[in-house]
Order: C-alpha cells, then structure tokens, then sequence
C-alpha cells in the first residue's frame, strides 16, 4: 500500500495550479492516466466558490455527477482547501471578506497498488481580503479525499 514518490495526488494539484507551463505537467498527468480541470472564481460567498469548483470537475468529466460518492469525495476535498484558504473557519461574506481564486482538480491513484482505487485532490491559489481594491494578500489551499 505505499504511496508512490511521483504519485502524490496533492503536490501534482499544487504543481498544476502554479505551472506557468500547465501543458508540459498535463502531460505527465495524462501519462499516470489522471484527470484534471482547472478554472477561476472571485465571490464573497463560499456556496458560489464550491459550486464553481463543481460545475467545472463535473462538466470536464474529473468525476461522474451520476455518482453521489464521487460528488461528496469532491466536496469534502472543496471544504478541506478552503479551510486552508480561510484559516479554518470556512466564512468570507459574513466577516466581509472575499476571494480571488485559481483552482485545479486533480483525480487519480496515488498508490502504487491498483486496488487502492482513485482520489481527488482540489487546489486553490489566489487573494482573500475586504471587499476593498488593495485590501487582500496571497492565499493557498488544498484538499485531497478518496473517492
């Protein structure tokens, strides 16, 4: 049941977000036969930044929308990356704050065994602050859950 060195679902989702050559790391992804999709969000409401994130990984087939346990794996990782975002308490327009993210989705097996079976990995990048130009600093997140 090791997990494999180059396998590791959350740093590859980081790597995706960050690449400025977010080609040559598809590749690599496209050779361990995982599936990805990455998007942008800005909202001061936490609903909005996980339903962006959903939409995207649904309509880019990263998970089945058909199948409820693929759609909680993703929400679970969603919530464990903004809770990285937001320092642990998962509020941003109720403290009158907002985000401004990229994020990736990240889903495959980071174990050397088949059988281990797929999980997803969501990373998040951007700024969080007021809701005022200039008022914001860097952020990061990540989440990973089996599916």
């Amino acid at each position: 049941m090791a997990l494999s060195n180059d396998r590791r679902i959350g740093k590859h989702a980081i790597l995706l977000l960050l690449s400025d050559d977010s080609d040559e790391h598809l590749e690599w992804l496209k050779q361990l036969n995982w599936k990805s999709c990455t998007g942008k969000v800005g909202s001061m409401d936490a609903h909005k930044v996980v339903a962006a994130i959903e939409t995207a990984a649904k309509k880019t087939g990263v998970i089945n929308p058909d199948l409820y346990r693929e759609s909680h794996a993703l929400y679970h990782a969603i919530i464990e990356a903004l809770n990285g975002i937001t320092r642990g308490q998962v509020q941003i327009g109720s403290v009158l704050r907002t985000v401004g993210l990229s994020f990736a989705v990240l889903r495959g097996n980071p174990y050397e065994n088949e059988h281990e079976g797929d999980w997803v990995a969501v990373s998040l990048y951007g700024t969080i602050g007021a809701p005022v130009k200039g008022s914001e600093h860097e952020t990061i997140g990540l989440g990973i859950n089996h599916i």
